[in-house]
């Protein structure tokens, strides 16, 4: 059996979709439960932030997470494929009507992704004072807690009804489907041609 760990929300319910089409069956969780089985293949429910340390630790086989997540973390994982799906992008935001300062020695940015931050803005040769967050990003800003934040976007609606605007993009991000490099080696036959079934799905 594959395990297969997704970040809960809308990129497990379109993964789930990319399934159903290849195996023609419905693959649904029902009652706020966090493990589904179906056939040869174990769905777990987890948080974005936590499917690469369940993929790393081989609890799950594979999964699916985005490359923002993937890029913050740094786990020594299998990346294989792209499902081209959740895409989004992650940005540098301030207050409407300011600008950066790119001549102070320090500025401080608050986000839940300290080490894409870090090392963004060491390329710039720009001190940063991380401030790690874990909701309600837009807010340190209009408090005074940062000069400005570094957070996923994906219209810039949430940052605007904020008062804040995008002044840089750091990168783009989208769904990655993941393999533990053992998982991979000792089902490598299972996990191959999953992936075959998935690519030729998600082809654009």
């Amino acid at each position: 059996m594959l395990s297969i760990a997704l970040p809960k929300g809308r990129i497990a319910q379109d993964t789930l979709e990319i399934f159903e089409k290849i195996f023609e069956k419905s693959f649904i969780f029902n009652d706020r439960k966090l493990i589904l089985e179906v056939g040869e293949f174990r769905f777990l429910l987890v948080r974005n932030q936590d499917v690469p340390a369940y993929v790393m630790h081989q609890s799950a086989d594979i999964g699916v997470v985005g490359l923002d997540v993937l890029e913050e973390k740094k786990e020594d994982l299998v990346r294989l494929l792209d499902l081209g799906i959740g895409k989004c992008k992650v940005c540098v935001g301030i207050r409407d009507g300011e600008k950066l300062d790119y001549s102070s020695p320090e500025i401080k940015i608050a986000t839940k992704m300290p080490n894409i931050t870090k090392n963004y803005f060491s390329k710039k040769a720009m001190g940063v004072d991380t401030i790690k967050l874990y909701g309600s990003i837009e807010l340190a800003p209009l408090v005074g807690l940062s000069d400005a934040i570094v957070d996923i976007v994906e219209s810039g609606a949430t940052m605007k009804q904020n008062g804040l605007k995008v002044v840089e993009t750091i990168m783009e991000s989208s769904a990655y489907l993941i393999a533990n490099k053992n998982s991979f080696i000792e089902k490598k036959k299972e996990i191959i041609s999953l992936y075959r079934k998935i690519s030729n799905e998600v082809k654009p």
